[in-house]
């Protein structure tokens, strides 16, 4: 069955894109724990990370340090979290979240859904520094 991010990856659902490549892309996360959460998904439809091949893998943590080093410059958070949870969707992504204390990174009241406008802003000052 194909993922909900397979389907943002396709356009067949709208995402709002900070990088694309062969293997990978970066979209602002529809449901941000703080403002700039991004999700980093591989285009491979994998389920566990562990399931993914090493060089993938390694692919992913350089665009994850490319991304979180411009979520740094645009947000200026103590840290940058990187949390592989994958249990919303069956499909690996990487949280890249500008934290500002351990409950920037808390999930589990995560606020409604964001605005496009609010989104295209965020976007905007992390793609501004890559």
């Amino acid at each position: 069955m194909t993922s909900v991010f397979s389907k943002i990856i396709a356009g067949d659902l709208p995402g709002t894109f900070l990088w694309e490549d062969e293997l990978c892309v970066v979209f602002m996360s529809i449901n941000p724990v703080e403002k700039g959460h991004a999700l980093l998904v591989p285009k491979l439809e994998i389920d566990h990370w562990l399931d993914a091949p090493e060089d993938l893998q390694t692919h992913l943590m350089k665009i994850a340090r490319i991304i979180g080093k411009a979520q740094q410059k645009a947000f200026k958070p103590n840290r940058v979290g990187l949390v592989i949870a994958g249990f919303e969707v069956p499909h690996l992504h990487i949280h890249l979240i500008p934290a500002y204390t351990m409950e920037s990174l808390n999930f589990t009241d995560i606020p409604q859904t964001a605005s496009t406008q609010d989104l295209d802003e965020a976007a905007g000052q992390i793609k501004y520094y890559l």
